[in-house]
């Protein structure tokens, strides 16, 4: 299982979006207060439809709270402020994504702290970013693909064929 970390997220549909993400891939939700929503916020729960039954939620009072309960992680800062990209780790069961809020990211303070393990999603450089649960979405498909889609469904089925 891998892990998401939201810090302070402003956007109820984004995290909405990213607690669906994280219920089909069997990653971990963490939330880091303050929210910028109420998390029994309807347009929350649209996004995330009827996955919430299956997501493994956890909240957090800080930043600082969250490090200190999960103090042997291993931590990855997602930003446009790295020198990394994504796919230049491989990545292990159990590692730690980190994405800041969507008006500021995370606080530069931590990223300098731990720019040795920064990471980002190319771009062309004229424009800001991706939108925050298209990010969680690249990151962890690519932490799955380094374990080798480990209990993943890797094969469908067509239904109801029209001929």
């Amino acid at each position: 299982m891998f892990n998401i970390v939201l810090v302070e997220p402003e956007i109820p549909a984004n995290t909405g979006n990213i607690s669906r993400t994280c219920a089909v891939t069997g990653a971990a939700l963490h939330l880091v207060r303050p929210l910028g929503f109420d998390i029994s916020d309807r347009q929350l729960k649209r996004a995330g439809l009827d996955y919430w039954k299956h997501l493994d939620i956890t909240l957090y009072d800080s930043i600082d709270d969250f490090f200190e309960k999960n103090a042997d992680g291993r931590f990855f800062f997602c930003t446009t402020k790295a020198s990394h990209t994504y796919t230049d780790f491989k990545y292990c069961e159990g590692d730690y994504f980190i994405f800041g809020k969507e008006t500021k990211g995370l606080p530069e303070p931590l990223l300098a702290k731990n720019a040795d393990t920064c990471i980002r999603i190319p771009m062309l450089p004229t424009l800001r970013s991706l939108n925050l649960s298209n990010s969680v979405a690249v990151i962890i498909y690519e932490a799955l693909r380094c374990v080798g889609f480990e209990n993943m469904q890797m094969t469908g089925q067509l239904h109801n064929i029209v001929e």
